[in-house]
């Protein structure tokens, strides 16, 4: 197998202990981690190997976003000063002329920018799915091929329209049936439940104002009995708040747990505003919360209670959320955004530069379901890596490395590793050629708003 070797780099592994190497080295021997340690590699490893002069560098596990909507890369700038209710109604028509070319287009541009920010797991939450758009999944799971990166995509859904009761416009949805059925058809084709998966496939309804009870219930069902995990959008706005206690008479997470929407197998994305008694469901069941601090500014929606959340031991994960409501699209700044926003809700000392750290990567592959595989540098783990330049004229002199990370600009990549594969070197894809996805995703871009 092939053997590199990072070394004289400060390594920081995430690991149970928050163990740092100074000048440290990490061995990748084929997909996984053969050692980490402090100083020079040992000689055994360094018959045959590549050597990395990581100095100068930070090295991390591979950033895991564990909630986007890729295809929204196709739709950015628009409704720019919009609340998520208005936001949505803005777009659902142009999304509804969605279909399985134009996503995979989309979502080969954003996770080529994910990547280039430090990303290795891209967790995709898709639930625009027009009559005729062809394998919307398929493509997703193309695109990640394309790009390198390992992906967990959803098939997600929407059957609750505007006649209904929901958000979103009757055009946009589907029928119960039709999507329980298309559900299982993308776990049987896509899902991989191997150590070294590069996709895996989790049942996502949209969101309680897009989805009928029926649909959130058999979907749970359907996912447990096919080993799957479950996601939707759970208290991201006071405006969610309120239609749920109006039409249901009960708070989302009430609601949520009364249709078998808790447990270890569920994350729900965002969070913003959980109570007290909320968090106390969601560490007692293990749901996880995949917080989106970008996207929520952008909203307006609010700040996570992410201290609170970790105090309580809910598995919380970081996400860049929809291109359209984050339109930067990387997932290192989100580090850093956590940090500020967890310190403006609960003090200066509320959430350290290691605690952002930890979310982005060991507390995201919790969430997935893939704290054994991925998430810290540890000896048996994938090789998921990130190799950060913190020596550079942005960087240098800044007094800690992971910092320079969670503080600073973010770093440039001397090289991304993904199961052990090079996917990032000197902050340039080595998979596909930046610009002519550039030039992809602006025609696919200017074809959607065409088609409206």
């Amino acid at each position: 197998m092939a053997r590199t070797i990072i070394e004289r780099a400060y390594v920081a592994t995430v690991d149970g202990a928050g163990s740092e190497h100074p000048d440290g080295y990490v061995v990748i021997e084929g997909e996984t981690i053969a050692a980490v340690g402090s100083g020079a590699a040992p000689g055994e490893w360094r018959a045959g190997a590549e050597i990395v002069d990581g100095s100068g560098c930070l090295v991390t596990p591979g950033l895991v976003n564990t909630h986007h909507h890729l295809y929204q890369w196709l739709t950015r700038g628009y409704a720019q000063d919009a609340i998520l209710f208005d936001w949505l109604t803005a777009l659902y028509p142009l999304w509804s002329r969605i279909d399985a070319r134009l996503t995979g287009i989309g979502a080969a541009g954003a996770m080529a920018v994910l990547a280039r920010s430090g990303c290795t797991t891209v967790g995709d939450h898709h639930y625009v799915f027009p009559r005729g758009s062809g394998d919307i999944v398929g493509s997703i799971v193309e695109a990640a091929e394309r790009i390198g990166v390992r992906v967990h995509a959803t098939r997600g859904s929407m059957d609750l329209g505007q006649s209904q009761g929901g958000l979103p416009p009757d055009f946009a949805v589907e029928t119960t049936d039709a999507i329980l059925e298309a559900s299982r058809t993308a776990v049987e084709t896509y899902h991989d439940p191997s150590f070294a998966s590069m996709a895996r496939v989790a049942i996502a309804p949209c969101s309680p104002f897009s989805v009928t009870a029926d649909l959130l219930r058999e979907s749970a069902q359907l996912a447990r009995s096919l080993g799957v995990r479950l996601h939707t959008h759970a208290s991201e706005t006071v405006e969610e708040d309120a239609y749920c206690l109006e039409r249901f008479g009960k708070t989302p997470t009430q609601y949520l747990e009364d249709l078998g929407w808790l447990g270890p197998d569920v994350w729900m994305a965002h969070g913003v505003h959980l109570d007290e008694p909320a968090i106390a469901r969601y560490a007692a069941t293990g749901t996880g919360v995949a917080h989106c601090p970008s996207s929520n500014a952008r909203l307006a929606s609010g700040i996570a209670p992410v201290r609170d959340l970790l105090r309580a031991g809910v598995p919380v994960g970081l996400g860049v959320d929809g291109a359209a409501s984050n339109e930067s699209g990387q997932l290192g700044i989100e580090i850093r955004e956590a940090v500020l926003m967890g310190r403006l809700k609960t003090g200066a000392d509320s959430f350290s530069v290691r605690a952002g750290l930890r979310i982005a990567t060991m507390g995201g592959a919790r969430v997935l379901g893939r704290d054994a595989e991925i998430g810290s540098l540890e000896p048996g783990k994938l090789a998921d890596i990130a190799v950060w330049r913190v020596d550079t004229v942005e960087h240098a002199g800044i007094l800690d490395p992971v910092a320079a990370l969670g503080l600073g600009a973010l770093p440039p990549l001397a090289r991304l590793f993904v199961n052990g594969r090079v996917v990032v070197e000197e902050s340039e894809l080595v998979t596909a050629e930046a610009p002519i996805l550039a030039e992809e995703v602006a025609a696919a871009s200017r074809e959607l708003a065409e088609r409206l």
